[in-house]
């Protein structure tokens, strides 16, 4: 029999809760794991310092579990005490590193402390990202109707894989699972391959949020910086872009494109001619102002906790409230804006479906990816029944928010005199710099990404290093060597590629090919295969879901 190493009372790490002096950590998920010990009541103490008392039935019942846990190993659930028969909750105590046990008052029946409501809104904020701002420009290049169909569908087909990701823990027999994420359930069903793999393309989504942050933070730097000096130094400069007229201007730089760079009219003092000339030769959108990020961002990625940042979280949610608030106000200045012409294109409008749709399901494959993660934010959840509800409510809410922004800005947009075709990747870059909410939108944009971008570094970090070396900071050359490789990507997109959409898509049907279609679909049909349970109508969909994705990783490279 294995030796008997395994000490009884366990210190438990997770979520802090200060109680009294003694600041014990206790993890209200892992009630179900650890099973409660006999500890003699002279050693428990409470907040309030009264003595606890632990009954005889429930010290017999530790020593039966204590010593039908020793027969089996622990990944052997076979002789795991069912829960009908442990102690009632306040019989449960805490071990703290003092040598004394410590009696948890508010210990309840479930894996997390979180409610259904906070455990939708975080479901809803990680969701919410840099996508939300190529939805109009993917509703425009599939078209209207076939948008509006296509964010139905992903929704709807996404939700069903990430449903697939979170019962793929349960359905590995005779295994603890409680603490596995899905990169520990691919490496069960598929080897080394599988943990290898997940790790690559959970790197590919990780690099390729940072790429897309550094573009976006370059854009949003620059327009706040031109925005500013233009201010101070009373100067207005008119490029000759077509655009609307009147204080909610709509403007078309793609169509800026062609012109020549001295096609504008600057009105401003002759002093400030060589100022202007100068600034504008030191803060350029691709030449410089990418740069400029290193020496701010690089040294927040070296840290080695990223927990200060994690502090303004918040601050998502607030951008994305402001940018539903944006979008209809622009919406009721502008009116509506919409013919239907269905197959065929004109002058300003795009036909309803079109042969691009694949590009935006590219970006709704990003924009709805959240299955790497999504089972570490549902072992939360202090009610586990409600996940499945909790998590389908949380993807409606998504889709309605995508659906809204993505509708409104599309159905605004101010065609004619615009054609459609002038939607942005960005869709702020159709409103000028000196636009005021758009600036303001900027600006929230840009704190919120400067401030998650070293945690996304930081998550990077930890899968990659954590690998190799065991570690998640070896030494700070292997951080910055890594940190510089990441920051030279995102310097080298914003500077020559500064395609978002590009970007958001390639990147989302990569990492979506394995995380949302294969994965999930292989490892539901090889346990359905195991339990003898395989349908012919089961491996058909299944399989149909593997071609979508492959289909959809293979279209980006085509259109």
């Amino acid at each position: 029999m294995e030796e008997d190493t395994k000490p009884i009372l366990v210190p438990v790490g997770g979520d802090e809760s200060n109680y009294g002096i003694m600041n014990i950590q206790f993890n209200p998920e892992d009630y179900k794991c650890k099973r409660p010990f006999h500890v003699e009541p002279t050693n428990i103490v409470s907040v309030n310092n009264d003595v606890q008392r632990v009954t005889e039935e429930a010290s017999a019942m530790n020593k039966r579990i204590h010593y039908y846990s020793r027969l089996t190993s622990p990944a052997d659930r076979a002789l795991i005490a069912p829960d009908h028969v442990l102690p009632a909750p306040d019989e449960i105590y805490v071990y703290s590193p003092l040598g004394t046990a410590f009696k948890v008052d508010t210990c309840t029946d479930g894996y997390g402390k979180n409610s259904s409501l906070v455990t939708i809104f975080m479901i809803w904020n990680t969701m919410m990202g840099t996508s939300i701002l190529s939805i109009p420009w993917g509703i425009k290049q599939a078209g209207f109707t076939s948008g509006i169909i296509l964010i139905l569908l992903m929704g709807i087909l996404t939700l069903y894989c990430c449903y697939r990701v979170v019962k793929s823990r349960q359905i590995i027999p005779l295994i603890d699972t409680s603490n596995w994420e899905f990169p520990d359930v691919c490496k069960y069903y598929f080897g080394s391959f599988g943990q290898w793999s997940s790790l690559l393309f959970s790197m590919i989504s990780l690099v390729g949020a940072m790429v897309v942050y550094w573009v976006l933070m370059s854009n949003f730097l620059f327009n706040t910086g031109k925005f500013i000096y233009n201010y101070v130094h009373d100067i207005n400069v008119t490029d000759i872009v077509p655009g609307t007229n009147g204080s909610n201007k709509v403007i078309c730089p793609s169509a800026a494109s062609s012109h020549l760079p001295w096609n504008r009219s600057v009105v401003f003092s002759a002093d400030n001619i060589t100022g202007f000339t100068l600034f504008e030769k030191w803060w350029n959108k691709s030449q410089t102002v990418p740069f400029y990020l290193i020496a701010v961002l690089l040294p927040m990625l070296n840290l080695k906790s990223p927990s200060f940042f994690a502090k303004f979280n918040v601050l998502g949610t607030v951008s994305v409230v402001y940018l539903v608030l944006l979008v209809t106000v622009k919406a009721a200045h502008l009116g509506i804006h919409l013919e239907f012409h269905w197959f065929t294109e004109n002058e300003f409008f795009v036909p309803e479906f079109r042969i691009l749709f694949p590009q935006l399901t590219g970006v709704l494959t990003l924009a709805f990816f959240i299955h790497n993660c999504v089972i570490t934010l549902l072992q939360n959840n202090r009610n586990q029944e409600n996940n499945v509800r909790d998590l389908s409510i949380a993807y409606f809410l998504v889709g309605l928010t995508y659906l809204y922004v993505g509708v409104i800005i599309f159905a605004s947009f101010p065609s004619p005199p615009l054609s459609k075709e002038c939607i942005e990747q960005n869709f702020l870059d159709n409103f000028p710099s000196d636009d005021i909410m758009s600036f303001v939108a900027r600006i929230f944009l840009l704190f919120q990404m400067m401030t998650v971008y070293p945690l996304l570094g930081y998550l990077a970090r930890v899968q990659l290093l954590r690998q190799f070396f065991g570690n998640a900071y070896p030494s700070l050359f292997h951080v910055l060597a890594l940190n510089l490789a990441i920051v030279g990507a995102g310097v080298a997109m914003a500077r020559f590629y500064p395609n978002i959409g590009g970007i958001i898509r390639y990147s989302g049907a990569t990492c979506g090919l394995a995380f949302v279609f294969v994965y999930p679909s292989l490892i539901y049909m090889i346990s359905l295969h195991r339990a003898g349970q395989l349908t012919w109508p089961a491996l058909i969909a299944h399989i149909f879901i593997i071609l979508l994705g492959l289909a959809n990783l293979i279209a980006q490279f085509l259109l």
